[in-house]
């Protein structure tokens, strides 16, 4: 049993309320002045809570007693939750929604706002940690929660409205995450450690996951030590298909009817027309991701109090997440190709999409690719705690972080056979289209080696902090905390290409486009469970990736530099805030407040490629960042509270930098903006709160943001010419090279946006069944539903109308009215929870409706996800006072992730699943 008193205490510096449950460490002390009967009729009674009804219990303590909006999670959740990482424990906390990536958690979005807008601090500084997706590394502001394991952490705290005194950078949240204080552990040594085997029904892989911590205090507690390890090592396969967005084309022929005159010219006809005029899939393909990861971390912290005067800490933690990404592709490669190959038995269905068809002549390729990433990340900080008097304390925090997101392999092989006979495609059922390869596809004697890749790349992001913070109680009622800080923050990112076509490389026969494939050199693939109808080919020949590069030597070959990939910003924050706290009594009623300004001058110095020269681009700006927050008790159960501020996030850092990147195999230029301004917004929030018994809360919050400017994406169509770029910049061997104005080419940057709104409203109710009489009492449910809606203008991309145009598809462009990118218009999840004094059990589910994170290309208006929900569940057994039996579930119902391109025809772009993950764990504790 774990016994709490539910006691209010005057905070320290960062320190607020909080029961002796939690190990506090990051919690602000926004009441730092309210006395015990703001909190509780009876001060001296006494909770008697176990296990994880302690954990919900503390939590509440925290979100009750605090003048902003906050949520927290503690160590119990994280340790007992079905969770991988900490996105996935966060996505129990109302108003958060999380993005996966490999069937993990990995980035969250809080009401309504992507993972830029959130800060994220580690022992109260703010940092940023990258990994890769499915595209390339990070580059963005935003945090990969998935590259630290959920048992490193002890508390989160998620701040939903802003301070003067707190960091910042965020228009949807700055998350708190604590790794413990010594000095809260009990007196003497303490330990402990569990194991789990986790295991993937699709990749049927056994894997280990293990933690430990330790930590020891000395009689005075005056001294502690603590640390912990946390190592994992799995296996998880993705299954499905992917369209790699849909397009308009001219085909050569359809119907057995020419589509073009022997000068090349096109002629019209009905079925020509209209198989233009149709939307078909680029490159529809089957195949399967295998994602082998690695993943260690490991905390250490120190702390002294030779007083009750001043605590001295230290805190260091390490990640190292590592990741081998291989996929195996067959596909048909319309993208580009579709004026050789002959169209016959096609359907277009009442949205324009030519939903099926059988193809002579296509090009088909199947492709293998290996990327080998691994994240280091380090985090360093000090902080000294001192009370100058009993009125005046003192705070001095300083650190450094470090996240390296390396790819020293990307590598991609690919056989074609551009002559294939008999390929037909059916995405009737579009998230089960059925794709049938004609002969050949199993024979390595059909495919010529056509291309090979190596695109190495390497980002850097360092944060050194330093701050001082000072609190002095004017009197009883009123405190002014005020604070100076500095921040340096390096982005710097650069790549390399060992990109090229096998006869640019290499001399080829005449009439060949690559190298004849053999035996050696290639593999039967055989597709396993991805969702694939009847009918589907399944089995067809992929390279053998090593044995290729073996062939040409391909790590050998000079990597050639990216000026377009050789970019950085430099960014120094110096300012500082005050901040007023007041505490008063109104008509019986306890009122707390905070108000202040903050001040943040920010320079960037911005740096890249153009023309083939290297240009630095270096500005400044300032923001005075007003904020308020109130909260008024009208009774001991029941807070209400109100916030208004003025916030900013500055602009994605792979959009600051000058110059641009060419890719020459898709045609597609992409160019940064080193003068954007930031995100800047006016937020509103209200809240209601009813603590009505123990573990127990019901409220509403109403929250709204009026967003100023917003830098929006933009994609148009343009030639080569347009762009103003050298030519050199075209990767040597890629389809562009030989003919730069081929085809249209795709033109993304960034500019400022107009600005939009967002509002929204946040619904939980969590309670115990202890008013149920038996065994029914000692069951309990959480509950949360988040509602948000947005107005954003985008300008996007239009089809093409005319299919006799010479420049066709000659996309046009329109402005359309919608929700911010990332933003789900509704989430919930909920829990249902049992526990008694040896047994616990909680089934959890989180849903998410679709999101737009894009706008789109050729002619597709957004592309995004449709909605998801997940299905966890975890049984746990004291076996003995220091043995625990635990069986967790994860994913249950082997949800799949629903990719589409253009929002308002839902055509298929990605339909994958992961395969449910089960964990068999003990835990013992010392």
């Amino acid at each position: 049993m774990i016994t709490n008193t539910y006691r209010q205490r005057q905070a320290r510096l960062l320190g607020t309320v909080i029961s002796s449950a939690i190990l506090a460490a990051a919690v602000p002390a926004s009441v730092w002045a309210q006395d015990e009967a703001t909190v509780t009729a009876d001060p001296l009674e006494e909770i008697v809570v176990t296990g994880y009804r302690s954990s919900l219990q503390a939590a509440l303590n925290v979100k009750k007693n605090t003048v902003s909006a906050v949520d927290a999670i503690v160590a119990e959740d994280i340790a007992k939750f079905p969770d991988q990482n900490l996105a996935e424990a966060l996505q129990r906390v109302p108003g958060i929604a999380i993005e996966r990536d490999a069937g993990e958690g990995r980035a969250i979005t809080v009401r309504g706002l992507g993972a830029q807008f959130t800060r994220v601090r580690l022992n109260g500084m703010e940092t940023i940690a990258t990994s890769t997706d499915g595209a390339s590394a990070n580059r963005d502001r935003g945090f990969d929660f998935n590259i630290f394991a959920s048992e490193l952490f002890n508390s989160i705290v998620v701040h939903k409205t802003a301070e003067p005194s707190l960091d910042e950078g965020s228009l949807g949240a700055v998350v708190d995450l604590n790794t413990g204080n010594p000095l809260s552990y009990k007196e003497g040594f303490s330990f402990v450690v569990s194991g789990k085997a986790q295991y993937n029904d699709l990749s049927e892989d056994l894997a280990p996951r293990i933690a430990t911590l330790g930590s020891w205090v000395n009689p005075d507690r005056t001294f502690g030590l603590s640390a912990s390890l946390a190592y994992s090592d799995y296996k998880t396969l993705e299954m499905g298909n992917n369209s790699v967005r849909w397009q308009q084309a001219r085909f050569n022929s359809v119907e057995g009817v020419d589509c073009f005159d022997d000068s090349g010219a096109y002629v019209s006809s009905t079925g020509c027309d209209e198989a233009s005029l149709a939307f078909h899939p680029r490159i529809p393909r089957y195949g399967e991701i295998a994602h082998d990861r690695e993943r260690l971390g490991a905390t250490a912290s120190i702390q002294f109090a030779p007083s009750e005067r001043t605590t001295f800490t230290i805190d260091g933690l390490y990640s190292r997440f590592k990741e081998t990404r291989s996929e195996s592709w067959g596909e048909v490669l319309f993208r580009g190709n579709e004026g050789t190959m002959d169209v016959t038995s096609y359907s277009v269905d009442s949205n324009g999409n030519m939903v099926s068809a059988t193809v002579d002549n296509a090009w088909v390729r199947t492709e293998a690719y290996r990327r080998e990433s691994e994240t280091e990340f380090y985090q360093l900080s000090a902080r000294l705690e001192q009370d100058v008097t009993d009125s005046f304390r003192v705070e001095v925090l300083g650190g450094l972080s470090q996240s390296d997101a390396d790819i020293p392999v990307e590598t991609t092989i690919i056989f074609d056979d551009r002559d294939s006979t008999n390929y037909s495609y059916d995405y009737t059922d579009s998230n089960h289209p059925a794709l049938s390869f004609g002969p050949g596809i199993d024979d390595a004697s059909a495919f010529q080696f056509a291309e090979f890749r190596d695109r190495p790349s390497f980002l850097t992001n360092k944060f050194r902090t330093l701050a001082v913070n000072t609190e002095w109680d004017m009197n009883d009622s009123l405190q002014l905390k005020t604070g100076a800080m500095y921040r340096r923050f390096n982005f710097d990112t650069v790549g390399y290409r060992r990109d090229s076509t096998y006869c640019s490389a290499f001399t080829c026969d005449a009439g060949t486009y690559g190298l004849q494939v053999t035996d050696g050199i290639a593999q039967l693939f055989e597709l396993g469970d991805a969702g694939q109808p009847s009918g589907t080919t399944t089995g067809w020949i992929i390279p053998d990736i090593d044995a290729a590069a073996d062939l040409i030597n391909l790590y050998g070959r000079e990597a050639a530099f990216r000026e377009g990939e050789d970019r950085g910003v430099v960014e120094t924050v110096k300012g500082g805030y005050v901040e007023l706290n007041a505490k008063t009594e109104v008509g019986g009623m306890t009122v707390a407040m905070n108000g202040g300004v903050r001040y943040a001058h920010t320079k960037q110095l911005s740096r890249g490629w153009n023309n083939g020269s290297e240009v630095e681009v270096d500005r400044t700006y300032d923001d005075w960042l007003p904020s308020a927050n109130i909260a008024i008790w009208p009774t001991d159960d029941f807070v209400i509270r109100g916030a208004v501020a003025k916030v900013i996030t500055r602009p994605s850092l792979g959009s600051l930098t000058p110059g641009g990147s060419v890719d020459g195999f898709n045609y597609r230029v992409t160019s940064g903006n080193p003068n954007l301004s930031p995100y800047r917004a006016t937020t509103f929030d209200v809240s209601f709160e009813y603590y009505f018994a123990e573990q127990a809360i019901a409220s509403v919050a109403l929250f709204a943001k009026d967003i100023k400017s917003f830098p929006i994406s933009t994609t148009l169509q343009g030639t080569y010419a347009s762009t103003g770029l050298p030519l050199s910049l075209i990767p040597p061997g890629s389809p562009a090279a030989a003919d730069p104005e081929g085809r249209p080419w795709e033109l993304r940057t960034t500019g400022d946006g107009p600005g939009g709104k967002l509002k929204g409203a946040e619904f939980s109710l969590q309670t115990p069944f202890t008013f149920l009489p038996g065994i029914l009492s000692r069951f309990g449910t959480i509950l949360n539903l988040t509602l948000v809606d947005s107005d954003v203008d985008y300008t996007v991309g239009t089809p093409g109308t005319d299919a006799t145009v010479a420049s066709f598809p000659a996309l046009g462009s329109e402005v359309i009215t919608e929700r911010l990118f990332g933003l789900s218009k509704t989430s919930a999840n909920g829990t249902l929870y049992y526990e008694d004094e040896k047994f616990s059990a909680r089934v959890s589910v989180a849903y998410r409706s679709g999101f737009i994170d894009s706008t789109s290309a050729t002619g597709n208006r957004f592309e995004g996800y449709n909605s998801t929900m997940n299905v966890d569940a975890a049984l746990r057994y004291q076996l003995t006072d220091n043995i625990e039996l635990s069986l967790e579930g994860i994913n249950l119902t082997d949800d799949y992730r629903d990719r589409f391109t253009d929002l308002y025809v839902d055509r298929n772009y990605e339909y994958n699943h992961y395969g449910r993950v089960i964990l068999f764990g003990v835990r013992y504790q010392m």
